[in-house]
């Protein structure tokens, strides 16, 4: 897209023309704008404080917290070579579109900042001469390549998003999607039958040993799931889409229920889970939806109490090898394999292992899917070339009471500023790791979140927060902090070095350079950056970050 960064005189006449708001308390959502339309270990930070920031639009704007200084923005171009793999478009956005043949020029902050109760404040930094550096970039030390941000699509997010009104929910689907007024998602998780977050347990074929697929069906998706993905499409046409199961058809598992059980290995079985797969990605593309790439199975070592299922690495090597890439071939499915989404570092490294190590199923993956505890495998697989996605950021508020973090709290998510620090903790290590993809968990939930997890809810984090009360929308700190990073990174930019400071930093197909600075101290810090042969100098608040997008 074209981009123009402002002027201090252009991003005041922008926020003239959009109107700016002011911040408010922890718990004031964001008010009503105007209608709108590829995860692991790290330590978080401690931290207190949590609010939303809130701020009026007019009918022009959508109205998000900053006033981001945008109207719209022209078409984009969307299409892939695959998801994970090198994005040939970044899908467009938005909802206005320029005279005389053009893409319009949008006029981009240099400098957005965010802290406790003062999120996504737009500034500009002064050019100084002189001092030294807190942050350096060095644009010519390249690492990997970058293509993206995404999350994760559930029937509970759709089910509070229509809580909403119209203009609401637009708003909000923009606040993830929208490259100029929002987040600038480039991929969406879909969850092949239920994953722990649909409203209630279902596969999609729960006809027993229907091996020929006679009875496999999208109907439930129809109902909450689609709906939701074709809302993102409609902000973002080039969305990258992959999906995995959280559970097989009950039918094909050795307890013969949703939760927990293995997956059995009969070859009629495997043979129809093959069918159970391809029939999902055609289903989907005769809805207008092109699913990019899949993933065999969710946590695939995990047998919890909501939908999951257990293999081994010999099973997952047979079901890709023998059944799964030889099915997509003959019925010409262009979807790609994933080995993933790994999650568990005790068990899952066998399950790489096996799999990476099997000639024939090689033929056939063309990525790995890694989150939560595995982010020390990546190192291992950068040598086979292939993208690595993070799949699952971590969802915060463990009821496992690991140290360092804040007691588990059985009543309500961990949707406040301290856990928009781990946030940050989190997606700094996995893509200095090396990852060219990172996930977000849920994108939409009620304020508690729990799970359908029967014997033990766990309340998990959303990027923003439906309040079914008030029908209020929120953003919690951890939108801002994906957004600080996702926003004006754009697929195909190489995250390049920094040193000194907490950063991360990325140069743009463009050219532009955005660099993401965090500072962990308990009051604001005036910090100098050294990027593109320029000193730049601003405040970065305090447990807070700021972006500078610079060209």
């Amino acid at each position: 897209m074209n981009r123009a960064r402002a002027s201090t005189a252009g991003i005041l006449l922008a926020f003239l023309l959009v109107g700016c708001g002011s911040s408010s308390g922890p718990e004031e959502p964001e008010s009503s704008g105007g209608p709108g339309a590829g995860a692991g270990a790290g330590a978080g930070s401690s931290g207190s404080g949590s609010g939303n920031a809130s701020s009026s639009g007019d009918a022009s704007s959508s109205g998000d917290a900053s006033g981001s200084g945008t109207t719209g923005s022209g078409a984009g171009t969307g299409g892939s070579d695959g998801a994970g793999g090198d994005p040939s478009g970044d899908g467009g956005g938005g909802s206005s579109s320029g005279t005389g043949g053009g893409e319009p020029d949008v006029v981009e902050p240099t400098l957005i900042t965010s802290g406790a109760n003062e999120y996504w404040k737009i500034g500009t930094p002064t050019e100084v001469t002189s001092g030294n550096a807190d942050v350096t970039v060095d644009d010519a030390a390249t690492q990997q390549r970058w293509d993206g941000f995404g999350g994760s699509f559930n029937e509970m997010g759709w089910n509070m998003l229509s809580m909403l009104s119209e203009a609401e929910r637009q708003r909000a689907i923009k606040l993830l999607f929208d490259k100029n007024e929002g987040a600038g998602f480039a991929y969406g998780r879909i969850p092949m039958g239920a994953s722990d977050y649909a409203m209630d347990r279902y596969s999609l074929n729960e006809k027993k040993d229907d091996f020929t697929m006679e009875s496999f069906s999208i109907a439930r998706d129809k109902e909450k799931l689609i709906p939701f993905i074709k809302a993102a499409l409609a902000v973002r046409p080039g969305l990258h889409l992959w999906a995995s199961p959280w559970t097989p058809p009950t039918w094909m598992k050795s307890n013969g229920a949703f939760d927990g059980g293995k997956m059995k290995d009969d070859a009629n079985t495997l043979k129809a889970h093959a069918l159970y797969f391809a029939k999902f990605v055609e289903a989907y593309a005769a809805e207008g939806m092109t699913i990019e790439a899949v993933h065999p199975q969710n946590e695939p070592t995990y047998e919890t109490r909501y939908p999951s299922c257990a293999w081994t690495g010999q099973l997952m090597a047979k079901f890709i090898g023998t059944h799964l890439g030889p099915l997509f071939e003959e019925r010409g499915i262009k979807a790609q394999i994933f080995l993933g989404t790994m999650s568990n570092d005790a068990a899952d490294p066998g399950i790489l292992s096996a799999v990476t190590g099997d000639a024939t199923a090689m033929k056939y993956v063309k990525g790995f899917g890694l989150q939560w505890n595995m982010r020390g495998s990546v190192n291992g697989l950068k040598s086979r070339n292939l993208p690595i996605v993070q799949t699952e950021h971590q969802c915060g508020n463990y009821n496992w009471n690991p140290p360092g973090v804040p007691t588990f709290n059985p009543n309500t998510a961990a949707n406040d500023h301290a856990y928009g620090q781990e946030s940050w903790g989190l997606i700094r290590d996995w893509i200095k790791a090396g990852v060219n993809s990172y996930n977000a968990w849920n994108m939409v939930l009620d304020p508690v979140g729990k799970n359908i997890d029967s014997q033990r809810p766990w309340p998990q984090n959303a990027l923003l927060n439906v309040k079914a009360d008030t029908k209020e929308l929120v953003l919690t700190p951890a939108y801002h902090v994906f957004r600080h990073v996702s926003q004006y990174v754009d697929p195909g930019a190489m995250r390049v070095n920094t040193t000194g400071g907490d950063a991360l930093a990325f140069k743009n197909p463009d050219g532009s350079i955005v660099t993401v600075i965090y500072n962990s101290g308990s009051s604001a810090k005036t910090t100098t950056l050294s990027v593109a042969s320029k000193k730049l100098q601003f405040s970065v608040p305090a447990r807070g970050w700021a972006t500078v997008n610079w060209k």
